[in-house]
Protein backbone atom coordinates (compact mmCIF):
# COMPACT_ATOMS: atom_id res chain seq x y z
CA UNK A 1 0.00 0.00 0.00
CA UNK A 2 2.84 2.37 0.84
CA UNK A 3 4.43 1.86 -2.60
CA UNK A 4 1.21 2.74 -4.43
CA UNK A 5 0.77 5.86 -2.31
CA UNK A 6 4.40 6.80 -2.85
CA UNK A 7 4.16 6.26 -6.62
CA UNK A 8 0.93 8.25 -6.89
CA UNK A 9 2.37 11.03 -4.72
CA UNK A 10 5.53 11.14 -6.80
CA UNK A 11 3.48 11.44 -10.01
CA UNK A 12 1.37 14.25 -8.54
CA UNK A 13 4.47 16.11 -7.36
CA UNK A 14 6.11 15.69 -10.76
CA UNK A 15 2.99 17.03 -12.49
CA UNK A 16 2.82 19.98 -10.11
CA UNK A 17 6.51 20.67 -10.71
CA UNK A 18 5.96 20.55 -14.46
CA UNK A 19 3.07 23.00 -14.25
CA UNK A 20 5.10 25.34 -12.04
CA UNK A 21 8.01 25.16 -14.49
CA UNK A 22 5.76 25.93 -17.44
CA UNK A 23 4.25 28.93 -15.67
CA UNK A 24 7.66 30.23 -14.64
CA UNK A 25 8.99 29.80 -18.17
CA UNK A 26 6.13 31.43 -20.06
CA UNK A 27 4.52 33.65 -17.43
CA UNK A 28 1.18 34.92 -18.58
CA UNK A 29 1.48 33.96 -22.27
CA UNK A 30 -1.55 31.65 -22.29
CA UNK A 31 -0.92 30.32 -25.80
CA UNK A 32 2.59 29.16 -24.89
CA UNK A 33 1.32 27.69 -21.62
CA UNK A 34 -1.41 25.78 -23.53
CA UNK A 35 1.11 24.46 -26.08
CA UNK A 36 3.55 23.35 -23.37
CA UNK A 37 0.77 21.63 -21.39
CA UNK A 38 -0.44 19.79 -24.53
CA UNK A 39 3.11 18.54 -25.19
CA UNK A 40 3.48 17.49 -21.55
CA UNK A 41 0.10 15.72 -21.74
CA UNK A 42 1.16 13.86 -24.89
CA UNK A 43 4.43 12.77 -23.24
CA UNK A 44 2.59 11.66 -20.10
CA UNK A 45 -0.01 9.76 -22.17
CA UNK A 46 2.68 8.04 -24.28
CA UNK A 47 4.62 7.14 -21.12
CA UNK A 48 1.49 5.63 -19.53
CA UNK A 49 0.68 3.67 -22.70
CA UNK A 50 4.19 2.18 -22.71
CA UNK A 51 3.98 0.95 -19.11
CA UNK A 52 0.30 0.23 -18.51
CA UNK A 53 -0.37 -3.39 -17.52
CA UNK A 54 -1.14 -5.84 -20.32
CA UNK A 55 -4.60 -6.35 -18.80
CA UNK A 56 -5.37 -2.66 -19.48
CA UNK A 57 -3.68 -2.35 -22.87
CA UNK A 58 -6.67 -3.44 -24.99
CA UNK A 59 -9.44 -3.02 -22.42
CA UNK A 60 -12.75 -2.51 -24.19
CA UNK A 61 -11.45 -3.53 -27.61
CA UNK A 62 -13.78 -6.03 -29.30
CA UNK A 63 -12.79 -8.33 -32.16
CA UNK A 64 -14.91 -7.55 -35.24
CA UNK A 65 -16.36 -4.34 -33.77
CA UNK A 66 -13.52 -2.09 -32.62
CA UNK A 67 -11.39 -0.23 -35.16
CA UNK A 68 -7.71 0.61 -35.50
CA UNK A 69 -8.55 4.10 -34.22
CA UNK A 70 -10.11 2.53 -31.09
CA UNK A 71 -6.94 0.48 -30.55
CA UNK A 72 -4.73 3.55 -30.91
CA UNK A 73 -6.87 5.53 -28.44
CA UNK A 74 -6.66 2.72 -25.89
CA UNK A 75 -3.14 1.32 -26.42
CA UNK A 76 -1.35 4.32 -27.90
CA UNK A 77 0.89 4.55 -30.92
CA UNK A 78 2.19 1.18 -32.15
CA UNK A 79 5.93 0.57 -32.50
CA UNK A 80 5.45 -0.20 -36.18
CA UNK A 81 2.57 -0.85 -38.58
CA UNK A 82 2.85 -3.54 -41.22
CA UNK A 83 0.67 -3.54 -44.35
CA UNK A 84 -0.92 -6.95 -44.95
CA UNK A 85 -1.44 -8.44 -48.46
CA UNK A 86 -5.24 -8.50 -47.96
CA UNK A 87 -5.41 -4.74 -47.27
CA UNK A 88 -5.42 -5.13 -43.50
CA UNK A 89 -2.72 -3.92 -41.14
CA UNK A 90 -0.65 -5.42 -38.32
CA UNK A 91 0.14 -3.14 -35.37
CA UNK A 92 3.05 -4.07 -33.11
CA UNK A 93 3.00 -3.32 -29.36
CA UNK A 94 6.20 -4.60 -27.68
CA UNK A 95 6.20 -4.44 -23.88
CA UNK A 96 9.99 -4.40 -23.41
CA UNK A 97 12.66 -3.94 -22.55
CA UNK A 98 11.77 -5.59 -19.22
CA UNK A 99 8.42 -6.94 -20.40
CA UNK A 100 7.89 -10.46 -21.69
CA UNK A 101 5.13 -9.86 -24.23
CA UNK A 102 4.71 -8.35 -27.68
CA UNK A 103 1.15 -7.85 -28.84
CA UNK A 104 0.17 -7.93 -32.50
CA UNK A 105 -3.17 -6.41 -33.48
CA UNK A 106 -4.33 -7.36 -36.98
CA UNK A 107 -7.07 -5.38 -38.70
CA UNK A 108 -9.23 -6.19 -41.70
CA UNK A 109 -9.17 -4.06 -44.84
CA UNK A 110 -12.15 -2.07 -43.45
CA UNK A 111 -10.13 -1.18 -40.32
CA UNK A 112 -11.97 -3.44 -37.85
CA UNK A 113 -9.90 -5.54 -35.47
CA UNK A 114 -9.49 -9.13 -36.70
CA UNK A 115 -7.23 -10.47 -33.93
CA UNK A 116 -5.06 -9.59 -30.94
CA UNK A 117 -2.24 -12.06 -30.33
CA UNK A 118 0.73 -12.34 -28.02
CA UNK A 119 3.68 -13.04 -30.35
CA UNK A 120 6.29 -14.33 -27.88
CA UNK A 121 5.13 -17.91 -27.53
CA UNK A 122 6.75 -21.33 -27.94
CA UNK A 123 4.47 -21.95 -30.93
CA UNK A 124 5.72 -18.85 -32.73
CA UNK A 125 9.35 -19.58 -31.86
CA UNK A 126 8.92 -23.06 -33.38
CA UNK A 127 7.99 -21.38 -36.70
CA UNK A 128 11.42 -19.71 -37.00
CA UNK A 129 13.44 -21.48 -39.70
CA UNK A 130 16.96 -21.10 -41.15
CA UNK A 131 16.94 -18.82 -44.18
CA UNK A 132 14.16 -16.51 -42.93
CA UNK A 133 14.94 -12.80 -43.22
CA UNK A 134 15.13 -10.17 -40.48
CA UNK A 135 11.96 -8.62 -41.88
CA UNK A 136 10.10 -11.93 -41.60
CA UNK A 137 11.28 -12.40 -38.00
CA UNK A 138 10.32 -8.84 -37.05
CA UNK A 139 6.85 -9.27 -38.53
CA UNK A 140 6.40 -12.56 -36.66
CA UNK A 141 7.97 -11.77 -33.26
CA UNK A 142 8.18 -7.98 -33.14
CA UNK A 143 10.95 -5.77 -31.84
CA UNK A 144 13.70 -7.74 -30.08
CA UNK A 145 14.49 -7.04 -26.44
CA UNK A 146 18.19 -6.87 -27.28
CA UNK A 147 20.40 -6.96 -30.37
CA UNK A 148 24.00 -8.10 -30.11
CA UNK A 149 26.73 -8.26 -32.76
CA UNK A 150 29.46 -10.91 -32.49
CA UNK A 151 32.23 -9.91 -34.90
CA UNK A 152 34.39 -13.01 -34.53
CA UNK A 153 31.43 -15.30 -35.21
CA UNK A 154 30.19 -12.89 -37.88
CA UNK A 155 26.65 -13.00 -36.61
CA UNK A 156 23.99 -10.78 -35.13
CA UNK A 157 21.69 -12.14 -32.44
CA UNK A 158 18.23 -10.85 -31.61
CA UNK A 159 17.08 -11.80 -28.11
CA UNK A 160 13.44 -11.93 -27.02
CA UNK A 161 12.65 -12.01 -23.27
CA UNK A 162 9.61 -14.20 -22.63
CA UNK A 163 7.89 -16.29 -19.97
CA UNK A 164 9.26 -19.78 -20.59
CA UNK A 165 7.07 -21.10 -17.77
CA UNK A 166 4.50 -19.36 -15.61
CA UNK A 167 7.31 -18.23 -13.28
CA UNK A 168 10.54 -18.36 -15.32
CA UNK A 169 11.74 -15.70 -17.75
CA UNK A 170 14.23 -16.67 -20.44
CA UNK A 171 15.55 -15.44 -23.78
CA UNK A 172 14.75 -16.91 -27.16
CA UNK A 173 17.61 -15.93 -29.48
CA UNK A 174 17.59 -15.70 -33.27
CA UNK A 175 21.06 -15.85 -34.87
CA UNK A 176 21.59 -14.18 -38.27
CA UNK A 177 24.25 -14.74 -40.94
CA UNK A 178 26.00 -11.59 -42.27
CA UNK A 179 23.52 -11.62 -45.19
CA UNK A 180 20.64 -11.08 -42.71
CA UNK A 181 19.13 -14.56 -42.87
CA UNK A 182 18.54 -16.87 -39.91
CA UNK A 183 21.30 -19.38 -39.24
CA UNK A 184 19.98 -20.94 -36.02
CA UNK A 185 18.14 -20.23 -32.76
CA UNK A 186 19.11 -20.73 -29.13
CA UNK A 187 17.87 -20.28 -25.59
CA UNK A 188 19.55 -18.48 -22.69
CA UNK A 189 18.69 -17.64 -19.10
CA UNK A 190 17.37 -14.20 -18.30
CA UNK A 191 20.23 -12.24 -16.61
CA UNK A 192 18.01 -11.59 -13.58
CA UNK A 193 18.06 -15.35 -12.86
CA UNK A 194 21.84 -15.35 -12.62
CA UNK A 195 21.71 -12.30 -10.37
CA UNK A 196 19.24 -13.92 -8.04
CA UNK A 197 16.33 -11.68 -9.20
Amino acid sequence: MTNRFTDASARRLAAMGLIASVLALFGCDQQKVDEAMKKAGDVARNTWDSVKPDSQLFKGIEIGKSTEDDVRRQAGKPEIVWEEPDGGRRLEYPRGPEGTTTWMVTTNADGTVRSIEQALTAENFARVRPGMTKDEIRRMLGKPTKVEAFRLKQEEVWGYRWMETSIDRAFFNVHFHPDGTVSTTSRSDDPSRRQGG
